[in-house]
């Protein structure tokens, strides 16, 4: 298997947790989560040490680093997060309900998956859109293909941006010039939530309620699968100084399943392609 010595992050897994997104690993090795449910964004020190960076902020799918330091999240709009605890908005719009998961190319540009309706709620659905915001401000449309636009990431050449549908169980393959989008895999159970990329091509899916991660080869034929030890597997990143170490958010967990959602932290024998931090 290329994922092994999965574990829980024993400090997060002994607080109780709802839904928890965004997971990534900062520079100083601190492990950064959202809680979508419960809200706040969290980080787990290298030594054990939970903080919350930013309480009570519900709805965070996506969370990225920024060049000034501090961290981009999601919610009903797109905010930085400053080091100081400052928040400086990004990005919103009218008719949003709101940004999901986000991504970052090579050049700092942010990529942010838009909610045009409310699943969780039961409204009807509604496609949704990939916009790329530049460090100049200005906004475009990628694709309008999507439903219910997750894990967002890039091929290894930057031509290419994933992005996870859990509405259609399916993750898209979009041109980063022109915007031509098409079907790339399809889940192999369960649903296809966050994702992430590695240095060979492959993708890296959270299956949602199929409890694991799959890995697709560049051509979307199905590589393998993983089993974890949750029921719903939201996200997953990877980070460390060799790009090996691989963070994974979950709703729930076998372990302590009182104690609901958590992180769980493995080792992959692909390195990932680093996500970079925005410069919007």
């Amino acid at each position: 298997m290329l994922l092994s010595d999965v574990e829980p992050v024993q400090a997060v897994l002994a607080r109780p947790h709802g839904l928890l997104e965004g997971p990534r690993l900062g520079a100083d090795g601190e492990a950064v989560y959202s809680d979508v449910i419960a809200g706040g964004l969290w980080g787990c020190s290298a030594d054990g040490r939970v903080r919350e960076i930013l309480p009570k902020r519900r709805g965070i799918g996506g969370v990225l680093a920024h060049t000034d330091g501090g961290w981009v999240i999601s919610g009903r709009s797109v905010i930085h997060v400053q080091a100081d605890g400052e928040q400086r908005e990004i990005l919103s719009g009218e008719g949003v309900c709101g940004y999901n998961d986000l991504g970052a190319t090579s050049d700092g540009e942010l990529l942010a998956g838009v909610l045009s309706y409310r699943p969780l709620a039961g409204e009807d659905q509604r496609p949704g859109q990939l916009l790329a915001l530049d460090p100049r401000g200005a906004v475009e449309i990628l694709t309008e293909e999507v439903i219910w636009p997750n894990g967002i990431g890039l091929s290894p050449d930057g031509a290419t941006i994933y992005i996870s549908d859990y509405a259609q169980q399916a993750v898209l393959a979009v041109a980063r010039a022109g915007g031509a989008t098409q079907r790339f895999c399809d889940s192999p159970r369960g649903s296809a939530d966050g994702l992430a990329v590695d240095c060979a091509g492959g993708v890296w899916v959270a299956l949602g309620e199929g409890g694991g991660v799959a890995r697709f080869y560049p051509d979307g034929e199905l590589d393998e699968v993983t089993a974890l030890p949750a029921s719903f597997v939201s996200s997953l990143s990877f980070g460390g100084t060799d790009m090996c170490d691989v963070l994974i958010t979950t709703a729930d967990n076998h372990v302590q399943p009182e104690l609901g959602g958590t992180l769980l932290r493995a080792r992959s024998e692909v390195a990932g392609v680093p996500v970079g931090p925005v410069r919007v």
